[in-house]
């Protein structure tokens, strides 16, 4: 890969042209993806890549999923949605109507999870839950809850250690080597794409969950993120987080109370 410059030009002609802004990104992240996408592609140079994908719209699609793959899983980091289940819950059922963002919600698992929750928790039928993420194609697998069948081992020890209160199998079928989860738990689900780089408010919400995303933010972007966040949030509405992300740096950190500083959830004061 070529020097700074080009990089930096390269991101800028990804934004004027289309809008994805990958300019305020972790450097090393966005590099190494670029990177991994010129070598499948047999690319030498920010030249080349460009020529590929600029006006041409499906392989820039393609390289826009390859530079926002996430890892995810159902029910990942079990004591967080523990804590989510025995904190959090019995105050979202103090409302009457519930709304949730997930942001950065890649391919559904943890959609699913939270879907699975609430309706154990008896909350599911008053609550929309907004499922939004950069990735079309993330988007697109999400909304059809169709997972690899050999992942049910590990989803099932997770959703038991996350508290499940009934047969984790009780929620899918099996079809084909793969399960497809009951549509039922995507009836209060709208799945949409936004871009916490460029895309602003859309909603007032209890609770937000985004989870190991501004992780791969530089600091600016991740201030902006938590702007966005708290702008959205109702007062005393929460804020979860993944394992490796804190509000310790944020420039408004005072704004937010810990609730949980392991499971790094937050309570925004007012």
């Amino acid at each position: 890969m070529t020097g700074a410059s080009e990089y930096s030009a390269f991101l800028e002609i990804v934004y004027s042209r289309y809008g994805y802004d990958f300019r305020d990104y972790a450097e090393s992240s966005v590099k190494r993806r670029i990177q991994y996408y010129m070598d499948k592609h047999s690319l030498s140079s920010f030249c080349d890549l460009e020529k590929r994908i600029v006006g041409d719209e499906s392989a820039f699609i393609e390289f826009v999923q390859e530079l926002s793959i996430t890892v995810t899983e159902m029910f990942r980091d079990p004591t967080f949605f523990r804590q989510l289940r025995h904190v959090v819950m019995p105050r979202l059922a103090t409302y009457p109507f519930i709304k949730i963002w997930i942001a950065g919600c890649a391919t559904g698992q943890e959609v699913y999870s939270l879907a699975i929750i609430l309706r154990e928790e008896g909350i599911f039928d008053r609550t929309i839950i907004y499922a939004t993420d950069i990735n079309q194609k993330s988007i697109h697998i999400a909304k059809q809850g169709l997972f690899n069948v050999g992942d049910m081992q590990r989803y099932t020890g997770n959703y038991h250690r996350a508290g499940g209160k009934q047969s984790f199998s009780d929620y899918y079928k099996a079809t084909y080597g793969a399960v497809l989860f009951d549509k039922s738990l995507r009836e209060n689900v709208v799945f949409a794409a936004h871009n916490l780089a460029n895309d602003g408010i859309f909603n007032e919400f209890q609770l937000i969950i985004c989870r190991n995303v501004i992780m791969y933010f530089n600091r600016d972007l991740q201030d902006r993120a938590i702007d966005l966040f708290y702008g959205s949030l109702c007062p005393f509405g929460f804020l979860g987080l993944g394992d490796k992300e804190s509000l310790l740096f944020y420039h408004q950190k005072d704004v937010f109370e810990e609730i949980d500083g392991k499971e790094k959830i937050y309570l925004r004061k007012n």
